[in-house]
């Protein structure tokens, strides 16, 4: 499925705020069902909502929820006010920023904290901070002030933020060029075989759910983008593996995808299907056991903990480094306990 070409405001100012052109694969579906896996935070309530109000329109004809999609079918989504994320406010939210200068800050975000805003997240984002903080951010290519890159709502750790354009434009071609250094750590469902490995794959979205990313390979390589991860055991927990992931590209969720790529879903990865118990025994004791490690850790397991570049002034290399955060360290330590008494 690819991305309709959005027209705003049309000719009765409503405002677009999705668009979508149906897979030529798709088989007949409601419409409201269809959504539910293409728009971010969307109840089926809501879509019915937008659906009577006359706000969801196919082939520019509105249409009920209850309507069919079709191959080829031109989905948009419009409403009488324009995008949240367009109108951003600054507010006073406190954030880690672990080093700062003229040029630059590196901020350690915490879990929970979505970078920019977008659907269901309009405030309390680190852009909503950033620009509280800052007057004149440079804007980044997606109109985002500051961002040079970002890491995902659940994930914690390190960023970098742009405060001029000379170093927006400097840091940016470092991270396309893959000269900026990026270390992960995460929790992986699991005994990884391999001490070392890489994994190589074209990452892109998933043609029948837009919330998650999948590898492409073969004939249908071309719709994704080349996407390289090489990652290294840190520790054996049993039915679970701590790994450094060190990224060489930047796709969107590509730690997440790759590691399910290779049969190790992050643990308590919701939106790849790592909330469930995907290795282990039948007893409901472990059951109850990795619940109680989702509830420690209620999140994907994943950390940026390393974060390295060339300072666009300077020109000296500069790394940073993180502790693991208290709520994916719990979990570990609740794995390490269990493994030493189980023979696994």
């Amino acid at each position: 499925m690819d991305a309709y070409t959005p027209q705003l405001p049309d000719e009765d100012n409503l405002y677009e705020h999705h668009s979508f052109t149906v897979d030529k694969g798709q088989t007949p579906l409601r419409i409201d069902k269809y959504l539910m896996n293409f728009v971010e935070n969307a109840t089926r309530n809501k879509i019915q909502a937008a659906a009577k109000n006359g706000s969801i329109y196919v082939n520019d004809e509105p249409v009920k929820s209850n309507y069919k999609v079709k191959p080829f079918d031109a989905i948009r989504v419009l409403f009488a006010h324009p995008p949240f994320e367009n109108l951003l406010v600054g507010e006073d939210i406190d954030i880690d920023v672990v080093y700062e200068d003229d040029d630059l800050l590196v901020v350690n975000k915490a879990p929970g904290m979505v970078v920019h805003p977008g659907h269901g997240n309009y405030s309390g984002t680190l852009i909503n901070a950033l620009i509280h903080r800052f007057d004149n951010l440079p804007n980044n290519s997606s109109e985002r002030p500051g961002l040079v890159h970002r890491i995902d709502k659940d994930t914690s750790g390190l960023l970098v933020v742009a405060k001029t354009e000379e170093a927006m434009a400097h840091l940016s071609l470092q991270f396309a060029n893959k000269t900026s250094e990026r270390e992960y750590v995460a929790i992986v469902w699991g005994n990884v075989k391999d001490e070392n490995g890489t994994v190589e794959g074209n990452i892109g979205r998933h043609p029948k759910n837009r919330l998650q990313n999948t590898v492409f390979f073969g004939d249908d390589e071309d719709k994704g983008k080349p996407a390289v991860t090489h990652y290294s055991v840190l520790e054996r927990l049993g039915y679970v593996t701590l790994v450094s992931c060190k990224l060489e590209t930047g796709r969107t969720h590509q730690i997440r995808v790759h590691m399910k790529h290779i049969g190790h879903t992050l643990f308590n990865d919701e939106r790849y299907g790592g909330e469930k118990v995907l290795k282990g025994t039948t007893f409901t004791k472990y059951k109850q056991f990795v619940d109680n490690c989702f509830k420690v850790l209620p999140r994907q397991a994943l950390h940026a903990k390393t974060l390295g570049f060339v300072h666009p002034r300077t020109g000296e290399f500069m790394r940073f480094d993180t502790e693991i955060p208290d709520d994916m360290q719990q979990c570990i330590e609740k794995w390490k306990t269990y493994s030493k008494h189980q023979e696994i």
